[in-house]
């Protein structure tokens, strides 16, 4: 009999957690509320809930329904995991992918990103951006 190791358990946890931020940032990118995708898909906002946040596994038919509503391919929601068998998952590339990803998704992450893709001026956002490196390093 095969058994699973607990560090593969957590991997997959990881997994459902990183597709479920992916769900939800393209779902905020697009103005699209978790009722109205849930609605879509025939489920409750809580289910959506729940997968966004990783609590629940998204099987392969309805992340292909998922994908389909939200007008991106399937490998977008594991867009910043390491392949499989190439890179250790503790790369501080793919740590720093999956930091940028859930930052994204958060409401915070998403109206700062929505804001600044609003300042016309590159000049300026480079001096926000300076800003945020000096506030950070302070801190």
């Amino acid at each position: 009999m095969m058994t699973i190791a607990s560090k593969d358990l957590k991997a997959a946890d990881d997994i459902d957690a990183h597709v479920g931020s992916r769900v939800r940032l393209r779902r905020m990118t697009l103005n699209i509320s978790q009722e109205q995708l849930g609605e879509s898909l025939g489920l409750t906002f809580q289910q959506v809930q729940k997968y966004e946040k990783g609590q629940n596994r998204i099987g392969a038919g309805r992340l292909y329904k998922i994908a389909q509503i939200l007008s991106v391919p399937v490998e977008f929601f594991y867009e910043g995991l390491p392949v499989a068998g190439s890179l250790n998952p503790e790369d501080s590339a793919s740590v720093r992918s999956a930091e940028i990803q859930r930052f994204l998704a958060s409401p915070d992450g998403h109206a700062l990103s929505r804001a600044f893709l609003k300042i016309p001026d590159s000049a300026t956002r480079r001096r926000i951006v300076d800003l945020v490196n000096t506030i950070a390093q302070e801190g």
